[in-house]
């Protein structure tokens, strides 16, 4: 089989070759980025689900609906080491020069340039270590109180109404929307609530995981009368078996029904993973038959791929008593495990082990679906991590 040719591909965030299961939500999105541009009242989305399933291929694929009907977009990855308003200032400038080149001066853009310096002087925004700044005068009394919460929504409103002013909308949308600070995603959560209250066209998209819903309910009561929360699971059998074939069968080539039934079993419908065994086994394949034997060579090379980047990044930035944690939850399997289970099987008191599990719920390891419960965030991982760590012996 042509190497080139391979359709498949596996990576964070590449698009594959076929998107398959999210009509449902691609049509809210459309439907959403209508409605904002006709000024009409519609909850924003926040997409949640695991690692691997596609959260970050959705996001990229509503950005292109948002470019289509001409928004103007902005798009950003939340992480542990930097804050929101570091990571939206230069976007924001960007996007409102452009809104000045569109049409020439126009007063509301110019006020949007002045409470956005109002705003990186009183938030005291830094770049790489570098003080970030506008060579413009600031809109005093506007976003420069140095709090967040009042700050952003009035900068959110001052860019909305730009936008407005051009007859255009802006999208804004976050990737590992569940690292932001409890007092970013509130005061984050506060200017959306704005947006809707004016019916401004400024609309948000994130994706983060499963915690995200629970955050936000936490940060502001009305989170869920302003958002949606869809989510994002893995894909269906028929899904996934589409996922597969029809591209493969574009260049002439088709898998047979065993290999797809393994290669489901093996992925338990997770898109990333179903890309990764999709083009090991288009390469392993010497023939236009994709066969059980060729899913059942590739899987070595996959398992080996995956250990060694997928996994292996997420295990590395973990401590000894984090690894031994996530090693107990992988001993009592994949499902969700209670705190106290996990606690008995490392042979401590359950109150000691609180501190470890906050911080892999901080590093995005483990999600907590309900009071006393954890799971894995990440695919597959009970599986690594019996790998990684097979000398493991309950204490109990």
């Amino acid at each position: 089989m042509d190497h080139i040719a391979n359709p498949f591909s596996p990576g964070a965030g590449s698009p594959p070759p076929e998107l398959v299961g999210r009509d449902q939500i691609i049509e809210k999105s459309k439907v959403l980025l209508g409605r904002v541009r006709q000024r009409r009242s519609e909850k924003s989305l926040l997409f949640v689900g695991l690692r691997g399933v596609g959260k970050t291929v959705l996001l990229n694929e509503v950005e292109r609906l948002a470019r289509n009907s001409a928004y103007h977009t902005i798009t950003l990855e939340a992480h542990e080491d930097k804050g929101l308003a570091a990571l939206l200032t230069p976007h924001l400038r960007r996007l409102l020069f452009e809104l000045d080149r569109e049409k020439g001066a126009s007063a509301k853009v110019r006020r949007g340039l002045g409470v956005l310096r109002s705003f990186i002087s009183a938030i005291k925004v830094k770049v790489a270590d570098i003080e970030f700044g506008l060579d413009i005068e600031p809109e005093r009394g506007t976003a420069d109180s140095g709090d967040l919460e009042a700050d952003l929504s009035n900068l959110f409103i001052a860019v909305a109404e730009a936008a407005q002013d051009r007859g255009t909308a802006v999208a804004l949308l976050i990737d590992e929307i569940q690292y932001l600070s409890e007092k970013e995603l509130s005061a984050l959560i506060m200017a959306m609530h704005k947006m809707q209250q004016r019916q401004l066209p400024l609309v948000l998209l994130a994706a983060g995981l499963p915690i995200l819903t629970r955050l936000a309910g936490e940060s502001k009561s009305y989170a869920e009368r302003l958002f949606e929360f869809p989510e994002i699971g893995p894909l269906s059998s028929s899904d996934a078996t589409k996922a597969l074939q029809d591209p493969v069968v574009r260049a002439g080539v088709k898998f047979s029904g065993d290999a797809i039934k393994e290669i489901i079993r093996l992925t338990q419908g997770y898109p990333y993973f179903i890309q990764e065994w999709g083009y090991q086994s288009w390469n392993y394949a010497e023939k236009s038959s994709i066969s059980l034997l060729d899913v059942q060579k590739a899987t070595a090379t996959v398992i080996k791929r995956l250990d060694e980047n997928f996994f292996r990044v997420r295990f590395d930035r973990l401590t000894p008593r984090e690894k031994e944690y996530l090693r107990a939850m992988a001993h009592l399997g994949a499902d969700v495990q209670r705190t106290g289970d996990i606690a008995d099987i490392l042979g401590v008191k359950l109150n000691s082990i609180g501190p470890t599990r906050a911080n892999l719920i901080n590093k995005g390891m483990i999600y907590s679906p309900t009071y006393g419960d954890v799971a894995f965030t990440v695919p597959l991982f009970d599986e690594f991590m019996r790998r990684a760590m097979p000398k493991f012996i309950s204490k109990k």
